[in-house]
């Protein structure tokens, strides 16, 4: 969940710099081929592997990614609020954490599919490098902004 999180960060990040610099910041395309290219030596995948894996990935990160935004829609809404109750910030929390849930359950789903494309060795290999891959665009990032 958290790697999710640091990764739509990221990206929403990179559009932002992008808005700002509109210099060498990625697509989304970009992005995700990155990261396929990333995936694929990390964890040692086929061709045969990637044809059958990345879809299946893209389709959960496009799942994921739509739940995020709304749950930002919400929290961005009372921010711009002036007055809150505490009755909305509870329920606001409340469906965070649903919409964490959600996800986490979209994550087991995926995953019953992936292991019907790959070896629990690959599939472990690729949350590595899942998360690995983010840390790198952090620190790159970083430099970045110095």
């Amino acid at each position: 969940m958290n790697r999710f999180i640091i990764i739509i960060t990221l990206f929403f990040a990179c559009l932002a710099v992008q808005a700002q610099e509109k210099k060498e910041c990625m697509s989304k395309e970009q992005f995700r081929e990155r990261q396929k290219q990333y995936f694929v030596e990390k964890a040692g995948l086929t061709e045969d592997e990637a044809a059958k894996f990345f879809p299946l990935y893209f389709e959960l990160q496009d799942k994921k990614f739509s739940y995020n935004k709304e749950m930002w829609g919400k929290m961005h809404k009372i921010k711009e609020s002036n007055n809150v109750s505490d009755a909305e910030y509870s329920r606001i929390t409340e469906d965070l954490i649903k919409t964490r849930q959600t996800i986490d359950e979209l994550e087991l789903e995926y995953l019953r599919k992936y292991k019907k494309v790959l070896s629990p060795k690959k599939i472990y290999f690729i949350q590595r490098a899942e998360m690995k891959f983010s840390r790198e665009l952090l620190k790159g990032a970083g430099k970045h902004r110095k």
